[in-house]
């Protein structure tokens, strides 16, 4: 069931890339010197700025129902709607989208230092 645009398909798609990119790092970080790196590209040829793109429109997902939350929790206090299922369902929805956001952050980060504390 899609939910203000977003399908479940829609977010396993953007999981799988991002698995499929952690696995070309680590196979990139794990490759003993003088052995040749394997192709960072994703399947189907894809280019890196593909997941570029995916993180933001992630994001931009994850601020739509922020803000759809949002109202519908504003539409609740003024009396515009009953359906507090309906409401408690936005922010949840919201809140798991934020959460699953903030453990991507993190782990990017920390790919991030681990990368910058490597010997060059």
């Amino acid at each position: 069931m899609a939910v203000n645009g977003i399908s479940p398909d829609s977010v396993m798609a953007l999981r799988n890339a991002i698995l499929q990119k952690n696995v070309a790092l680590r196979d990139v970080t794990s490759t003993p010197s003088g052995a040749e790196a394997p192709s960072v590209s994703g399947p189907g040829g894809a280019r890196p700025g593909d997941f570029t793109q995916a993180l933001k429109g992630a994001l931009e997902k994850v601020n739509q129902l922020q803000n759809d939350s949002s109202a519908a929790a504003t539409a609740f206090e003024r009396g515009e709607t009953t359906d507090i299922a309906a409401v408690m369902l936005a922010k949840q929805k919201a809140s798991i989208g934020f959460e699953a956001t903030l453990q991507v952050r993190n782990k990017l980060l920390s790919a991030y230092k681990d990368i910058m504390s490597m010997p060059v």
